[in-house]
């Protein structure tokens, strides 16, 4: 037992965890349908007339890697691991970053996951020690 007194904040470190798992699901079914969807290496927005250039399958791949990435370490923070929430902070700020790329398609989204992804870093770096105490 630890003689660290355990706030009431502990339940934004347990949001923190949660939402990385939730986070991570939704990326690893999004890479998974990129991976077995239909064949593509342009992305045209038809908004604009714009072609981006790049393979969708290997786009796939990165957001499968990811999201089962940020499921395991949402699981090891809840249990309290310090080296996950270490590494979830690095998984969640280069998430964060990478929806810049989506802003321009889908800026609610983009708008939605940061915000989480801010919420989700404030979490684990201030409040996510008192997960160890549970």
């Amino acid at each position: 037992m630890s003689d660290t007194k355990q706030s009431g904040w502990v339940g934004w470190a347990v949001f923190g965890g949660i939402i990385l798992i939730i986070a991570g699901v939704f990326d690893a079914l999004f890479g998974l349908a990129a991976i077995i969807g239909p064949d593509s290496s342009i992305f045209l927005n038809t908004t604009t007339g714009s072609a981006i250039l790049f393979d969708v399958q290997g786009w796939g791949w990165w957001h499968l890697i990811i999201g089962l990435a940020l499921v395991l370490v949402g699981i090891f923070v809840l249990r309290g691991a310090t080296w996950a929430r270490i590494t979830a902070v690095i998984l969640v700020a280069i998430n964060a970053i990478g929806q810049f790329g989506t802003f321009g398609y889908q800026p609610w989204w983009a708008l939605a996951v940061i915000a989480l992804d801010i919420l989700v870093i404030f979490a684990l770096v201030v409040h996510g020690k008192e997960l160890r105490d549970r």
